[in-house]
């Protein structure tokens, strides 16, 4: 590699479900780019299939070294909506949140998401916060948006309602 040569990290905002497509068209370019991707569980036809998904959907990291390479062009590459940028220059994003990133991939690629919830199905549960506060309930289990499904006793009988997990707490 060039010595000269010093990219920095930035942020490219795509089209609606496009990270694949601009981040293809980007590496054409002469651009290194960093999509990081987990597996993801998904319903549908009551089947559970898993499927590749962007950690940050909507977005793709673009190594660019503004002073050797026309960055401008990403602004019209296909699948890129626009450029991250604090006034005319791109916003750089720093060096430790993509290494970061990068070390939490296992060894095929995928980012390895290390979260856990904090209760177990059948543990008794307050809601903190929302239209529920203060009611208690059953815990059921979560989904991969951190939403959590509790039984609350409403009106005699059992209800299942999802709710952000962060309006949970121990009863």
């Amino acid at each position: 590699m060039n010595p000269t040569f010093s990219p920095h990290w930035y942020v490219a905002q795509t089209h609606p479900h496009s990270e694949v497509k601009a981040g293809l068209h980007l590496s054409r370019q002469g651009f290194e780019i960093y999509l990081p991707r987990y597996l993801k569980k998904r319903r549908h036809a009551r089947r559970v299939d898993t499927v590749a998904a962007p950690l940050y959907p909507g977005y793709i990291f673009v190594a660019i070294d503004c002073e050797v390479q026309r960055w401008r062009s990403i602004q019209s590459t296909i699948g890129v909506s626009r450029l991250v940028c604090r006034g005319d220059d791109p916003a750089a994003v720093p060096e430790v949140i993509v290494e970061e990133l990068k070390r939490q991939q296992d060894e095929n690629g995928w980012i390895v998401l290390r979260s856990r919830p904090r209760f177990n199905a059948g543990d008794p549960v307050r809601v903190v916060g929302g239209a529920f506060s203060d009611c208690l309930g059953l815990y059921e289990g979560i989904d991969d948006r951190a939403r959590a499904a509790i039984l609350l006793d409403l009106l005699g009988r059992k209800v299942r309602v999802v709710l952000p997990s962060d309006l949970l707490d121990t009863a």
